[in-house]
């Protein structure tokens, strides 16, 4: 069931809340039960035999952790023993309905063979589910998590607001909520949750989806093996960046929102990451509890493992004052490298994911290389670093982001390779033919500069592509996020507290309150998005 549907809207969410709110009058229990009930329906509801290959995972993940907490009560060493057998457990399932047929594939590729495909149903949200119960294991393994039941463990796992695509929480974050909710109407919650949903609806159907077909149709063109100009590579590329943008953005929305609803603030997974000036900081804003996992439970881990390591050997683990390549590739390139193959490949399976993640281990690298020069630490000392590197630092990263991307978008690696190609001139610098007729003297111009004339692509669509990218950019680079016009009161946990007043443009402050103007204004963004309701698509992170 997608939240972008008819169904969802208005029959889905509407029951649930109201049976939630109906039983919290007399039965705490009973309408948590009622929620756990209701995500089961939710999760079915695309695919009934999903729950017959998801239940059975979450009842092994239970077992384990309840064998494990006993032994951890009793100091018994075997409980490392079980922690790695739970998470050996949980790749495996992953690994199977995931990349089974990708495994095949590149076997076949690469050494002449015919295994054969399997026939396989992928688990929706498979990746996500997956890595929490990882995290659940690994946190009842540290104490983190001393009490829990197994309608406790289904709740924490299936909770519908973040099953499919996120955020990827922790059993400490949601349960201790759960446990001294209401679940009885609070019109404060209800209020600022349904204004979240709808933003985020907003820039699902109004905004991602109005670029996906225009992005679409140059990738298919590309697919097709068929050349595209120089300007139209680059649209197609920063187009479709602008799309999962606001296709991620507006799920991440819709999660906080539909959680508040039922009295719950998860975690913020979306920080509009393309304001970021380095890569590094792009990782802290886009996919947040991604990063918080793998930082936490990869590369963390591995570091300090290599750090004892070389201090056991008596080799260094850091440069002092200046740069030492020898610690640097061993503590932080290398990990940083394997953390990110790690998250290209939990993205999809396939190569163009790997690439992508491979693109984004190395522009860390190369950030915190930047960092560790003695030129740098000195700069950032005098002062004026920030002032001086800020932009240069921005249009890096985001070309880096955009160029990354493409094997995001592509329907295939070749493709992506293609538009990359095709991104440094490779099939030319042409644009529309019947946008010359319109532009009169302008166009002997552009010819004079080099442009060409192009009869594959319609001016109009070319008009309307740039319109979207430059509006498109404009709100994700100049005006405050959901969060930021919300969370001063609260939307999400573990978010950062920005100022209760916020500007658009420089210009214009916005700030959420309850209040008549603010509910008209909400009702308006509303109306509009049921209007585009009529052909809801998949949120692309769904696919990953």
């Amino acid at each position: 069931m997608l939240f972008n549907s008819y169904g969802f809207v208005f029959v889905f969410l509407p029951i649930v809340a109201l049976v939630f709110y109906l039983l919290g009058r007399s039965a705490r229990s009973a309408a948590l039960l009622w929620i756990t009930v209701a995500s089961l329906l939710f999760y079915a509801w695309w695919r009934p035999v999903n729950v017959l290959l998801l239940a059975p995972s979450i009842l092994v993940n239970y077992f384990l952790a309840k064998w494990m907490q006993r032994l951890v009560a009793r100091e018994d060493r075997r409980a490392a023993l079980l922690l790695v057998a739970g998470v050996v457990f949980n790749v495996l399932f992953l690994g199977y309905f995931k990349y089974r047929n990708f495994f095949a594939e590149s076997v076949n590729f690469a050494f002449g063979t015919s295994l054969p495909m399997a026939d396989l149903v992928l688990p929706l949200g498979i990746s996500f589910i997956t890595f929490q119960k990882i995290a659940f294991l690994v946190d009842v393994h540290g104490g983190r998590v001393n009490a829990f039941s197994l309608r406790d463990y289904f709740l924490f796992v299936l909770f519908f607001p973040q099953l499919i695509a996120g955020p990827i929480v922790h059993y400490t974050e949601v349960m201790p909520q759960f446990r001294q909710t209401t679940c009885r109407f609070q019109a404060a919650d209800v209020a600022q949750g349904l204004t979240l949903f709808v933003f985020g609806l907003f820039k699902k159907v109004v905004l991602a989806d109005s670029i996906a077909p225009l992005v679409s149709s140059l990738f298919q063109r590309v697919a097709s093996g068929d050349d595209i100009s120089l300007v139209a590579a680059w649209m197609v590329a920063i187009g479709y960046t602008l799309q999962l943008y606001f296709d991620f953005s507006g799920y991440s929305d819709m999660a906080l929102g539909l959680a508040r609803i039922f009295g719950i603030r998860l975690p913020a997974n979306f920080n509009s990451p393309l304001r970021a000036t380095n890569i590094i900081d792009f990782w802290r804003r886009w996919h947040i509890t991604l990063t918080r996992f793998l930082t936490a439970y990869i590369y963390n881990p591995l570091v300090l493992y290599l750090t004892r390591r070389r201090i056991s050997a008596g080799l260094p683990v850091s440069g002092g004052s200046g740069f030492a390549i020898g610690p640097y590739l061993v503590l932080v390139a290398g990990p940083t490298l394997l953390v990110m193959l790690i998250s290209g490949l939990w993205h999809g399976a396939g190569f163009k994911f790997v690439i992508w993640g491979l693109l984004h281990g190395i522009f860390l690298c190369c950030n915190h290389a930047w960092r560790q020069l003695s030129l740098v630490r000195a700069w950032h000392k005098r002062g004026g670093y920030d002032a001086a590197m800020a932009p240069v630092g921005f249009a890096l990263t985001f070309v880096s982001v955009v160029v990354a991307m493409v094997f995001f978008g592509a329907p295939s690696t070749a493709a992506a390779l293609q538009v990359l190609k095709d991104m440094i001139g490779y099939g030319g610098l042409d644009l529309p033919a019947s946008l010359f007729a319109r532009l009169g003297g302008a166009g002997n111009v552009l010819h004079s500069l080099g442009f060409g004339e192009s009869s594959w692509w319609e001016g109009a669509q070319f008009l309307k592509l740039a319109g979207l990218i430059v509006a498109l950019l404009a709100l994700a680079l100049a005006s405050p996020n959901s969060l930021e016009i919300l969370d001063w009161d609260g939307a999400a946990s573990r978010a950062a507290k920005p100022s209760p007043s916020t500007k658009v443009f420089g210009i214009l402050p916005i700030r959420w309150q309850a209040s008549f103007i603010w509910a008209g204004a909400v009702a308006v963004v509303a109306a509009v998005v049921v209007n585009q309701l009529g052909g809801p698509s998949e949120f692309l992170y769904w696919q990953f």
